[in-house]
């Protein structure tokens, strides 16, 4: 579990580097992980798909741990399994399931699908325009800050805050 940076002395890691780290950035980075919990729209199982599926390609612990809660509501403890076989469980529904989907090509792949016609046929049956900038927007934030907590070791090294919102 080794943290890939050090906090100056009596500062928490997790709460430097998502605070003020880089006092530019750092603070806007967290407005917008929170954002993305705070304000999306998109129904919570597909949210959680995306995110899930994000989390699972990046291996963040924070990530893989983490469950949304909306209104009293978080998805059951089975759906990461569903999510990481989303080509082929029952348990998924088509917008689900177009959801893992989405996400994990655009963080695998992302120049094959853009150019796969079928796939955006299919995708934009289903999805309007805005859900596809809202879930794409989701999901960018996901890869980013995911993958950050991954590398510098915060995700192993550090308790994430039972209140916060942002990864």
């Amino acid at each position: 579990m080794t943290l890939r940076i050090e906090a100056p002395e009596g500062h928490d890691p997790l709460a430097w580097v998502w605070g003020e780290a880089a006092a530019g950035i750092s603070p806007a980075a967290s407005r917008l992980s929170g954002a993305v919990y705070a304000d999306a729209t998109l129904p919570l199982r597909e949210f959680e798909a995306a995110r899930l599926r994000i989390a699972q390609i990046n291996q963040c612990v924070f990530c893989l741990d983490w469950r949304t809660e909306r209104h009293g509501e978080t998805v059951d403890e089975t759906f990461p399994a569903a999510v990481e076989a989303w080509r082929t469980t029952p348990e998924l529904s088509a917008r689900e399931r177009l959801a893992a989907e989405y996400a994990e090509r655009f963080a695998v792949d992302h120049v094959a699908l853009d150019l796969d016609e079928g796939f955006w046929t299919g995708f934009r049956a289903v999805y309007t325009d805005a859900e596809i900038v809202e879930l794409t927007l989701c999901i960018g934030s996901w890869i980013a800050f995911g993958r950050l907590n991954h590398v510098l070791g915060l995700d192993r090294a550090c308790a994430l805050p039972a209140t916060a919102a942002a990864h």
